[in-house]
């Protein structure tokens, strides 16, 4: 068993490190003042800084590292994980700098996977490309979309094309008017199968009833940084028979297949989330001195920080396995590694980020530090990609039959 980085990941380390002390860390105090400057303050990325920092991100060979090995990309998930860990450290502008943000991956991905010819040329390539952005359209408001069988929005076949109806919330990226093309999960037979009757469909954003009823906060932040999060109205919008992704039916299949790679992502970026408020914290510990005494000098911090680290290395090394898993077994072999750390990562890093906003004071919960939109970013993946409750349920399911099958051995 090694523990240590290859080659490749070691140069890719070294180089993304240096883009982020020279270029990304840096760009963190100017965003701000570009994004007020902007019309529209949700098309964030089309502010300066951030095509300045693509342009170096491609320069340096840093570009659309996410796409897997297997699949024409230049890594394996192994080799991505701990370079995803470093653009966490910077989540709001890193990943995006690398074209590997949600939910563009994921929707990549699907392209990828499951697209037409015609769908990869018209929308992959310029996603790939980074020249335009997009949205994954699930989630509800009207029912229990924890269980994706529930999704009420109807796809109708109507000739040549399909007619789209239904209403969808918390849909990541959607406020960006650079997010040109949605992928919209629907309904196209509810007497099929339970898990067959959902599809998956291509809906650009100007077609006619596509409507962006309003964005969404997050714990009182609007979450600009990801473009929002929007409430969408689809009121008999009409695409294209050929802008369905793969077959009808197949829709809960691509959206299993879309969310295991999202969840390891965001566990991936979500550790590097932690060292940077670790680092935060053992710096505000040293440099305040409440009744004469330094912070890191209390018992109780120590502890926190102590506590922190152990957390910090179980979570990393879960989250290796799970990626060495996906390599050499696949997605299906790893999804038991994969539901475990979508559980631990948000719940670990909500605590260490908790601890760190403690050691900060009121400082903690105010804009002039990273940790508060950190600990409301973070919190928002205990639902993104299935609550925790969903996925413990299924590790618990999978334990009991596992253990059942031994007894039956014995």
């Amino acid at each position: 068993m090694d523990f240590g980085y290859d080659e490749t990941t070691q140069r890719l380390q070294d180089t993304l490190l240096d883009f982020m002390d020279t270029h990304v860390y840096p760009a963190e105090r100017e965003i701000e003042g570009q994004l007020d400057a902007l019309d529209d303050r949700w098309a964030w990325d089309s502010a300066p800084i951030i095509e300045e920092l693509r342009a170096e991100a491609r320069k340096r060979g840093l570009w659309n590292l996410f796409l897997p090995k297997d699949r024409g990309g230049a890594l394996t998930n192994l080799q991505y994980a701990p370079l995803a860990e470093i653009a966490g450290r910077s989540a709001h502008l890193a990943p995006a700098a690398m074209n590997c943000s949600a939910p563009d991956t994921g929707n990549m991905e699907v392209l990828d996977l499951f697209g037409s010819p015609h769908q990869k040329d018209e929308w992959l390539k310029p996603l790939m490309a980074g020249e335009i952005r997009s949205a994954f359209a699930m989630t509800e408001p009207d029912v229990a979309s924890s269980d994706a069988t529930n999704i009420a929005t109807r796809i109708v076949r109507d000739g040549d094309d399909y007619i789209i109806n239904g209403r969808k919330w918390w849909i990541t990226g959607a406020m960006n008017p650079r997010a040109r093309i949605f992928v919209v999960m629907g309904k196209t037979d509810p007497d099929a199968d339970r898990h067959r009757q959902q599809s998956m469909i291509l809906v650009p954003r100007d077609t006619p009833g596509v409507e962006v009823i309003r964005g969404m906060r997050v714990l009182g932040y609007d979450d600009h940084d990801h473009g929002g999060h929007a409430e969408l109205s689809f009121n008999d919008v009409r695409v294209p028979a050929s802008n369905l992704i793969a077959g009808e039916g197949d829709g809960f299949a691509i959206a299993q297949a879309r969310l295991g790679p999202g969840r390891i992502h965001h566990c991936m970026r979500s550790i590097g989330v932690a060292e940077r408020a670790v680092e935060l914290m053992c710096a505000r510990a040293d440099g305040r001195e409440p009744f004469g005494r330094a912070l890191s000098e209390q018992g109780v911090v120590r502890e926190w920080i102590a506590q922190a680290r152990v957390k910090i290395e179980q979570l990393r090394l879960l989250t290796l396995k799970a990626a060495w898993l996906m390599d050499t077994v696949g997605n299906r072999g790893a999804h038991t590694e994969i539901q475990a750390i979508k559980v631990a990562a948000p719940a670990t890093v909500q605590w260490i980020l908790d601890k760190a906003i403690q050691v900060h004071g009121a400082g903690g919960l105010s804009q002039d530090f990273p940790l508060a939109n950190a600990y409301a970013s973070i919190r928002t993946l205990r639902f993104a990609d299935g609550p925790d409750e969903v996925h413990l349920n299924a590790l618990a399911r999978a334990e009991l039959q596992a253990q059942r099958e031994r007894r039956r051995e014995v």
